[in-house]
């Protein structure tokens, strides 16, 4: 038994260099309606998607846009898999770069801030419930399950599924098209 979890490609939406914190708002939105373009997956990438039996996904448009790049087609796309929210500071006068604030406001929420966004703690528990998914989609398929979600999700639901027994058995790339593989032990 064999689960995936693959991040999703880069997103085509690339917005301004420098903005406020109070413009990441809209920044983030954008960037949830962003696809991939025409970004390529790797070859690897590629190589592990052929070998899912199911497919899962999230709702967001670069993660059902990066299975369009495989060549693949979603048998369950599901909320429970979409990214954590960031939560917004409003610090005036500064225009820094929106992966300088994403990052500021990840530590931030990292940190127990989850200002009108999910906790942490509620999405560590819709971590359970997306394992809890992925554990019973790798039995009905009998045999290996991809999901294509998100960086900071895709960590949280490894983090279950170690709990639950799985072992890390491959790690492919950094950033986005990455792949973990968990087996059960």
């Amino acid at each position: 038994m064999e689960i995936i979890l693959m991040r999703h490609g880069k997103p085509a939406f690339t917005g301004l260099t420098k903005v406020t914190s109070l413009e990441m708002a809209e920044w983030i939105s954008r960037y949830d309606l962003s696809d991939t373009g025409s970004d390529i997956p790797p070859q690897p990438s590629k190589t592990l998607a052929s070998s899912a039996l199911r497919i899962i996904s999230s709702p967001l448009p670069r993660a059902l846009s990066s299975l369009i790049a495989l060549g693949r087609k979603p048998d369950l796309i599901d909320d429970v898999f979409r990214e954590a929210g960031l939560p917004l500071l409003h610090v005036p006068a500064f225009r820094l770069s929106p992966l300088f604030w994403a990052s500021v406001f990840r530590v931030m929420w990292l940190c127990g801030s989850s200002r009108n966004v999910e906790s942490l703690g509620l999405a560590k528990q819709r971590a359970v419930q997306a394992a809890d998914i992925l554990v019973t989609s790798v039995k009905e398929a009998n045999g290996p399950v991809l999901l294509m979600g998100h960086g900071v999700m895709n960590r949280l639901i490894a983090k279950q599924l170690i709990s639950m027994g799985w072992k890390e058995s491959r790690r492919q790339g950094k950033g986005y098209w990455n792949a973990r593989t968990y087996h059960l032990q």
